[in-house]
């Protein structure tokens, strides 16, 4: 019996040394690692390119398929290139368009403007105003504004004055006209002086006035 013992144990050992940890390598670990890793990547991640098509909510959708990618997109069909979408050839949108919605394939414009801005103003359609006292406007139906400039005739008088509101001058003191640089008033002789006597033309007020002089002789005229 006794021989037999040594050769148990030895037996026993090179079983242990066989299965223990310290025998497999850290190459064995990452090998495993990595083959582990690539099985999970296969089922959770699938390449779905050429089979089908997903829309921007993450829906799925078969080849053939139409749908729409996006909330505003126009339709598309699904192929194995990928979504090939409808391109119609949209209205144009009106220039005078406020309001414009873009929910669908193509932009709808749903308010168009019904008013005419003028110097910061808004005013409505056919309305008339007046930016100034000598301009009289009004809003067209094409949203633009049209304006007409009072035309004021010549004023009778050599000193015109503008009054608020107003938009042609007016002569406070009636037609007149200048006697050298004294205003004399019209449709009368004026005396300006001892010897000079002045009237001013007839509808020409802007004209000197017509005088005429005498001989004087300190200071009496000489008939």
């Amino acid at each position: 019996m006794g021989p037999l013992f040594p050769t148990i144990c030895v037996v026993l050992l090179a079983l242990h040394a066989t299965v223990s940890p310290a025998s497999l390598s850290p190459e064995d670990y990452a090998a495993d690692e990595a083959e582990r890793t690539a099985n999970s990547d296969n089922i959770i991640f699938d390449d779905y390119r050429g089979k089908v098509c997903v829309d921007d909510s993450g829906f799925v959708y078969k080849l053939g398929e139409r749908f729409f990618p996006g909330h505003s997109n126009c339709p598309c069909e699904c192929t194995e290139d990928g979504p090939v979408c409808d391109q119609p050839e949209c209205p144009k949108i009106h220039p005078k368009c406020t309001k414009v919605e873009h929910n669908g394939c193509c932009p709808e414009c749903k308010e168009i403007k019904n008013f005419c801005e003028y110097r910061g103003k808004t005013y409505k359609i056919l309305e008339e105003f007046k930016p100034s006292p000598c301009e009289w406007c009004r809003c067209e139906p094409n949203n633009e504004v049209h304006c007409v400039v009072s035309d004021c005739a010549v004023p009778e008088c050599v000193n015109p004055v503008y009054e608020p509101e107003q938009c042609c001058p007016i002569c406070k003191n009636g037609p007149n006209c200048f006697a050298g640089t004294t205003i004399i008033p019209a449709g009368i002789e004026v005396k300006v002086d001892d010897c000079t006597i002045c009237r001013c033309h007839n509808g020409d007020w802007w004209k000197p006035a017509q005088c005429l002089r005498r001989e004087c002789l300190n200071g009496q005229t000489l008939s």
